[in-house]
């Protein structure tokens, strides 16, 4: 499996302690910036990330901002990224079983190192449920096809 990532500075030092956590797993990931805590802005960071995963070369994204709300809603823009911000382990591992979700967006300000852990690991490691939700992913797609 393949992760690409990014962030901006709000979400830079939470980045770090989790590329940390992927290596030590052995999950093989490239960072798409910034590369440093110094003010910057994050569309740019969630539309690299975003292009990366749905283009084919990455698997699954993770991004990082202060909240993990403004990365979210920036990566959405791009046609095919579904991605979820969480902060709890249900929803980490439900909007992968159930919604498909390719990147996972967390908050530097607002989850600690050990539960952003968890929460990546229960992401990358929760396979897309299919069934009855494949349905509604199509649906999602629909939506953004019909723009």
């Amino acid at each position: 499996m393949k992760i690409a990532i990014g962030s901006d500075h709000g979400g830079y030092a939470l980045k770090k302690e989790v590329e940390q956590h992927l290596e030590e797993q052995g999950y093989a990931f490239e960072d798409f910036g910034c590369h440093s805590a110094e003010s910057c802005d994050y569309p740019a960071f969630a539309e690299a990330v975003g292009k990366a995963v749905t283009t084919g070369g990455f698997d699954l994204g993770l991004l990082f901002c202060g909240t993990g709300i403004g990365i979210s809603i920036a990566a959405n823009k791009v046609p095919g990224v579904r991605a979820a911000c969480c902060s709890d382990c249900f929803s980490a591992k439900y909007t992968r079983l159930h919604n498909d979700a390719n990147i996972l967006c967390l908050g530097g300000r607002v989850v600690g190192a050990g539960l952003a852990c968890e929460l990546v690991d229960l992401f990358l490691t929760t396979p897309f449920e299919g069934g009855r939700h494949q349905r509604r992913v199509d649906q999602i797609t629909a939506i953004e096809n019909a723009r």
